[in-house]
């Protein structure tokens, strides 16, 4: 999945925390403790300081008030998002940001972007204090998105995805999905209404946690469709979505379930299954509308 080799990367879309005031992850979280962590870290709103007091022990927080950017001075161009990991999530950052600006125009709206904060080991945000242990996710306190890039071995080697450059695309764009569902005011439906009914369940295949996730995903598939429209991607292959739709197989409920209590308790999915999570991305890519992934009884 090559990028432009012209296309000029905008770093100040990215707060580099990496090697600042590191801290330890959470102590405990190895086995299956830390994949429930890293699943229930991908749920929308989640305040990752409850998270880590789970455990008993948070870890110390990255310290520091300026933003350090010298770990992405050389991300100037596609041409280095080709050859360096860091650059390439600033070349993805780009381009969602890109799509979702022009996409919010379009419908006579203002997008309001938000910063990806990489960092290593924790850092603290607006939602408590983000660790490698916890994975990515989006803190609408403060509209940002944190991510170690750690979790893309993890992604591999703990949830046995193949990994790839798309599928790091597709975790990035998911996350952004959630603030696209922030500043459309579904989230505040979700935390206001607790679901589309009051019959609706908190946990399960059709809950509004689940519709959430899968909102999200689909929306991360209606910017791949459109990546390449943003100049920031020459092309998207086959072989690249089939790299989103595996990691969307991997962290779906089912399998983390089967993989760490041996057994699927669909009444307590939070995410959706492997297979609702594929589809619900290969939905927003087939389509490349974002009004194509609607929630029932909510605003798309």
């Amino acid at each position: 999945m090559p990028f432009n080799n012209n296309s000029r990367l905008d770093t100040s879309q990215v707060d580099d925390r990496r090697g600042r005031g590191l801290g330890t992850t959470v102590a405990g979280v190895g086995g299956g403790l830390g994949l429930v962590i890293l699943l229930v870290a991908l749920l929308l709103g989640v305040n990752p300081a409850d998270l880590t007091n789970v455990t008993g022990q948070a870890p110390a927080a990255s310290t520091g008030s300026a933003s350090q950017t010298d770990n992405l001075a050389a991300c100037q161009t596609g041409a280095d998002a080709n050859t360096r990991e860091d650059c390439r999530i600033v070349g993805f950052v780009n381009s969602i940001q890109a799509f979702w600006t022009d996409e919010f125009a379009r419908q006579g709206d203002q997008y309001i972007p938000a910063k990806t904060v990489l960092f290593t080991g924790a850092t603290e945000a607006a939602c408590g204090t983000a660790t490698t242990a916890i994975g990515p996710f989006y803190c609408p306190a403060d509209q940002q998105v944190y991510l170690d890039l750690a979790f893309f071995d993890e992604l591999r080697t703990r949830f046995g995805a193949q990994g790839g450059a798309f599928a790091e695309a597709y975790v990035v764009a998911h996350e952004y999905g959630h603030h696209v569902q922030d500043l459309t005011g579904v989230l505040d439906q979700s935390s206001n209404s607790n679901g589309s009914s009051s019959s609706s369940p908190a946990t399960g295949p059709q809950s509004a946690s689940v519709q959430i996730e899968l909102q999200a995903d689909c929306l991360a598939g209606v910017w791949a469709n459109h990546a390449t429209d943003t100049g920031y991607l020459t092309q998207v292959t086959d072989a690249e979505i089939a790299q989103s739709l595996d990691a969307a197989a991997a962290v779906g409920d089912d399998r983390i379930q089967r993989e760490t209590q041996g057994y699927v308790s669909p009444e307590s999915w939070t995410h959706g299954s492997s297979a609702q999570r594929q589809q619900a991305l290969k939905d927003g890519f087939q389509t490349g509308d974002p009004a194509s992934c609607k929630m029932p009884g909510w605003t798309p």
